[in-house]
């Protein structure tokens, strides 16, 4: 059993991802929707929140939790790792990021090679990061990029309304104008910067954006490559899992077991909206988090 937290509907892409690799792991997915969208939010409510959800599906019986976000994994993972697991009542659990994974493809370098190799030392390419205004401000993809190749452009552009428009499910056109007014922002600002360099790659930077990645392709040239995160993170944790088998050991009663996949929600009982089923193919129904729920 596996818990995937993330502020609302944006995880999905990854839990979507997972399920068509790993069919016959349980999957419980929390979306803090009493909370979203986290991208404006403080850092420390970032991360007390994102604590909550992680205790919460451990209780819930999950050793094993994937942040599926991105602002909370660029603001709470490392601290949760290494200032709240190893004094925490929860030995033999552990909570795991997204952005280690995509970094890794990204520059096709394993996250445990802290030092430019050849031939990616020489990589020169422009990268396009779009992103909430927190992870940006995190500064962790340009640091985490850099260490591996030096030479790669990369252009961040925060997103302060999308994350939020999705969630709230805003018009068709108010979630174009967004996606338009950043990406024309970011080729201009990249244009700018490096006139003879044409952006190689763009990544979409939090979960919910591939939820509206047709609105990127409009309006991203032809020639630049949209990077597939939710893909990235599922092959990252088919390796993980290979070399970490006791994440996938039951801890679940039968009765509870035989449900399989489960969603959770600390605001309203929701379905995911219409626009989202072309990318999230299940009739998802969450239930409402409570004492309850937990086993």
């Amino acid at each position: 059993m596996i818990g995937l937290f993330d502020s609302g509907f944006g995880g999905l892409t990854i839990y979507q991802a997972l399920k068509s690799r790993f069919p016959d792991i349980p999957f419980v997915y929390l979306g803090d929707h009493g909370n979203a969208p986290y991208g404006n939010k403080s850092s420390q409510d970032i991360y007390e929140l994102t604590q909550f959800g992680v205790e919460s599906l451990f209780r819930y019986g999950c050793r094993l939790v994937i942040l599926a976000c991105n602002t909370a994994t660029a603001v709470a993972a490392r601290k949760l790792q290494q200032d709240w697991l190893p004094g925490s009542e929860w030995s033999g659990h552990n909570v795991v990021g997204i952005i280690a994974p995509t970094v890794e493809a990204a520059t096709q370098t394993p996250w445990s090679i802290k030092t430019p190799q050849y031939p990616q030392k020489n990589n020169d390419d422009v990268i396009l990061l779009f992103a909430t205004q927190r992870t940006v401000s995190t500064d962790v993809y340009p640091e985490e990029i850099h260490k591996r190749c030096p030479r790669v452009r990369l252009l961040q552009q925060d997103c302060p309304h999308l994350a939020g428009a999705i969630e709230d499910m805003a018009p068709q056109h108010e979630r174009e104008a967004l996606v338009k007014s950043y990406v024309d922002t970011a080729l201009k600002t990249a244009f700018e910067k490096w006139p003879h360099h044409t952006p190689h790659t763009a990544i979409l930077g939090c979960t919910h954006y591939p939820l509206v990645r047709t609105l990127f392709e409009v309006y991203l040239p032809d020639y630049t490559r949209i990077f597939c995160q939710p893909t990235r993170v599922a092959d990252s944790l088919e390796d993980y899992l290979e070399r970490h088998p006791y994440y996938l050991k039951n801890t679940l009663p039968d009765a509870l077991e035989q449900q399989r996949c489960r969603f959770l929600t600390t605001g309203k009982t929701v379905s995911i909206p219409k626009f989202m089923q072309p990318v999230i193919q299940d009739n998802i129904i969450f239930q409402k988090l409570s004492p309850e729920s937990l086993v």
